[in-house]
């Protein structure tokens, strides 16, 4: 299969390299300093020092060409730049099958990935997620890892994961685009409460019993949204939020740290210097919850920290003198 891989951060390079051996695969890049460095050295020292691209790889500048040679599209851009992307291939009038690795709600619509794809390319275009507990390091270094791929259309998810399944990349066809989305978005506004309260030194007991009842907060807004309850105890739920909370390779779980020694926003940023999307997030969610009248206090303590409206300790204080509620814990 001809593979185009719209975006050369640390998630279109890693995906680059892993289908390499079995896929032709076309590595786009909008700035042109990392195209020549991928060309000149194989290596995106920018934003994935370390890792070699295979020979196989083409890297392209030209997004028109780029996209005439693949059939299927894969985004790996931030959510925020999933909307620009796809109005590029708007009006390029694309008609191949579009999946994305990008995780979150868009900021200031409130939208799923696949709300915006839709919206930007029309109700007909067959797309799809690929999500789940994948650290880009360790997919492009080939160490084994399983995730999800749900789209639109489940004849097309069903295919796509059979031809994009490596022998390091175990892939999952899934019909529950939403609850794919929502769980691959929510986990990582959780994981900056699990890196704060880990921060804090706050115990292995607060983080497990963190991470539970996050995994609540994440199954209760995707049925809202009219997802599987299922979704929320596979890789795409389950799987996803431990690894992010718990993993040292997570940018949300270092936001969360960093947020417990007390730094501002803007230097946590420019120090971690990659989007960590929990940040965008956390806000969105916050407002979607309160929208559809779910119960997240969690996602709502977040989003009040990184707003500067509470400490991280204030936020587990507040999070901890709530009144219990009579129901499955």
């Amino acid at each position: 299969m001809k593979i185009t891989l719209l975006g050369a951060g640390a998630w279109g390079t890693a995906l680059a390299i892993a289908f390499a051996g079995k896929h032709d695969v076309t590595l786009w890049s909008r700035e042109e300093d990392v195209a020549v460095d991928l060309l000149k050295n194989r290596e995106n020292r920018r934003f994935f020092p370390g890792h070699k691209l295979p020979p196989s790889v083409a890297v392209s500048i030209d997004f028109a060409d780029a996209v005439s040679r693949a059939d299927l599209l894969v985004i790996a851009t931030p959510i925020a730049g999933l909307r620009p992307t796809v109005e590029l291939l708007r009006a390029m009038v694309s008609t191949q099958p579009i999946l994305w690795v990008c995780k979150g709600f868009e900021a200031g619509s409130g939208k799923l990935p696949h709300q915006v794809v839709m919206e930007v390319l029309g109700e007909n275009v067959v797309c799809g997620a690929l999500s789940g507990p994948s650290f880009a390091e360790e997919v492009a270094s080939g160490q084994p890892t399983a995730v999800a791929l749900a789209a639109n259309n489940p004849a097309f998810a069903r295919e796509a994961a059979r031809q994009l399944h490596t022998t390091r990349l175990r892939i999952y066809a899934n019909d529950d685009l939403v609850g794919v989305e929502v769980g691959g978005a929510v986990k990582n506004v959780l994981a900056i409460a699990t890196g704060a309260c880990d921060g804090l030194g706050l115990g292995l007991n607060t983080r497990a019993a963190l991470i539970t009842r996050g995994l609540a907060e994440i199954a209760r807004l995707g049925l809202a949204l009219g997802a599987q309850r299922d979704t929320f105890m596979g890789l795409a739920g389950m799987g996803d939020l431990i690894l992010t909370c718990t993993g040292d390779l997570s940018r949300n779980r270092r936001v969360g740290l960093a947020l417990a020694e007390n730094k501002s926003l803007p230097q946590i940023l420019e120090e971690l210097g990659h989007v960590a999307e929990g940040v965008y997030t956390a806000r969105e969610v916050d407002q979607l919850a309160r929208k559809l009248g779910v119960d997240m206090p969690i996602s709502a303590a977040v989003a009040a920290v990184l707003d500067g409206r509470l400490t991280a300790a204030q936020a587990v204080e507040q999070l901890m003198a709530r009144d219990p509620k009579e129901e499955l814990a």
